[in-house]
Order: C-alpha cells, then structure tokens, then sequence
C-alpha cells in the first residue's frame, strides 16, 4: 500500500508490470511496465514517490516513478538475485545476490551499485530495524541471520536459526525481529537488543512471507 495515493501496488511479473489496485473498489486503475522478467518482489518508498522491483531471473532492479507510471531505469546487479528491501530513510535498497555471497547495496540517488556487502553464505531476505542502524540478512543454506551494521556495511554478527530462514519482519517498535524458517516450520523471534532467539512460533512448513495487521489492540504479526 502506498501512504501517499493510498493505492496498492502488485507485481504481475507474467506481464512484465506492477499492476495497481484501488482497495476501495478492487479494481485495477494502472499499470507500470518494469521492462525485465520475473519481477517478483516489489518494495515502495516511503514517500511514496518510487517503487523498486527484483527481478530475479535477469538479476536486475528496475526503478519506477509512481506517479507518472513510468519506467525510470533498470539496475544490472548480478545474474540471479532474490528479494528486496529499503532503509527507512530511503538512502538505500538491497537485494542478495543468489551467485557470489554477498548483496547489493543500491544508491537510490544515483540508482546505481554503492557498494556490495561480504557475507558468510548466499542471503535471501533482507529488513533493516526501524532506527536505519542495523540490516537483518537471513542465510537459507547457513541456517542463520547475519546482523549488517549499516554504518560500515560489513557483518557485525551472525544468529543461529531453525532451517531454512526466508523472510525478515521487523516490529514497529523495533524490539523484535521475526524470521520465517520455512523447512523448520517455525519463525524465529530475535530480540533485537541481546541479539538472542528469543521464542519460536510454531506456524507450519513452508512459512515464507510476513506481514504486519494493525488492530485497536496492537499490532500483529501474519505469516
């Protein structure tokens, strides 16, 4: 959902597009061409001004301006890539190079490579804690969590999990992360200030995907 034309942005990769949707009526009202296949995972700005698509197949980002619905430039990284995310100050998106151990740091300036980030094993996911300190990075193969200290973006540490670590969530309060395992059927609670596992959550196999639903009681987790 985009917080500033309150419209929801889908990728439709079959069609090359991030198709839009007014969640009001359900129907579609755009679409924007990303120009690059397998345009999996798509991460907005939070501005609102920009969107930001893994390509994966291609290993390319491809760089849209939302209000115009248009295609700005497409970003080569590597031969295959998986998932994306953004700081919250939106300086920087990432995406993990599926080839080499390593991910890609994007300058969303210049919508240009910064710099690439070492890491101990091929990464998947990515999310950065709410304060633009620290970047989560789970290591499917490795079963852990790399911790990026965003400031000299090398690896500060890395966190032992149950198999198969996908997708990273963090809480709005920043005190939690929470890590889908998908071939443990758990996700995994990492307490953001000891950097310890602090609680497993048990959720079924194949758990990928996390989203945040808020409610007059809080916010809550959905995987």
């Amino acid at each position: 959902m985009n917080p500033r034309d309150g419209l929801l942005y889908v990728t439709t990769e079959i069609d090359r597009t991030v198709t839009i949707v007014d969640p009001k009526t359900f129907k579609i009202v755009g679409s924007i061409p990303t120009g690059q296949e397998q345009s999996h995972m798509l991460v907005l700005s939070h501005d609102g001004r920009f969107g930001y698509t893994a390509n994966v197949g291609p290993g390319t980002i491809s760089v849209l301006d939302l209000k115009a619905r248009k295609l700005l430039r497409v970003i080569k990284v590597s031969g295959d890539i998986q998932r994306i995310s953004i700081t919250p100050d939106d300086r920087a998106v990432f995406t993990a190079d599926q080839t080499t151990p390593r991910l890609a740091a994007i300058d969303t300036t210049t919508n240009t490579v910064k710099t690439w980030v070492s890491l101990p094993a091929v990464a998947y996911g990515t999310a950065s804690t709410q304060d633009g300190r620290w970047l989560l990075v789970s290591l499917p193969n490795s079963y852990g969590v790399a911790v990026v200290d965003l400031h000299t973006m090398q690896v500060a540490r890395t966190i032992s999990v149950p198999k198969w670590p996908h997708t990273v969530l963090m809480s709005p309060d920043d005190l939690t992360a929470y890590v889908a395992c998908m071939k443990s059927g758990y996700v995994a609670m990492i307490n953001l200030s000891d950097w310890s596992v602090e609680g497993l959550i048990k959720v079924g196999n194949n758990a990928d995907g996390i989203g945040w639903a808020s409610s007059q009681r809080g916010n809550w987790p959905f995987f």
